[in-house]
């Protein structure tokens, strides 16, 4: 099993600017939290319901990059990822604000 990797917001913002296909975004936050604001392009799935989830809203072929309220938040949905047998998963250090302190898209309220 790979440990625990973290995505760096500017070079994820890159890989889109790139146009390189074959990864997912996911926010762990709660529903409300997330469509007040959320990464563009990303999918919500609750960090309580990741687990039952993943494995029918998500390919085990695609890079995974997770974020959510805190860094810990974050690591703790890594890790259960990891645990659902999906091995290329990444942390988003910072999630959101980092996100957006590289001028990456947001959508929601308050976009």
């Amino acid at each position: 099993m790979s440990s625990n990797l973290v995505a760096d917001a500017h070079d994820l913002k890159l890989r889109l600017e790139w146009g390189q296909p074959g990864f997912t975004i996911v926010d762990v936050r709660d529903r409300h939290t997330y469509n007040y604001g959320h990464i563009t392009g990303a999918i919500q799935i609750p960090l309580e319901d990741l687990a039952q989830k993943a494995k029918t809203a998500l390919h085990k072929e695609r890079h995974i990059y997770v974020y959510g309220a805190s860094d810990d938040q974050a690591t703790h949905a890594v890790q259960i990822l990891h645990e659902s047998g999906f091995a290329d998963v990444a942390g988003i250090p910072g999630g959101l604000i980092a996100w957006k302190n590289v001028g990456g898209a947001t959508e929601g309220a308050a976009a």
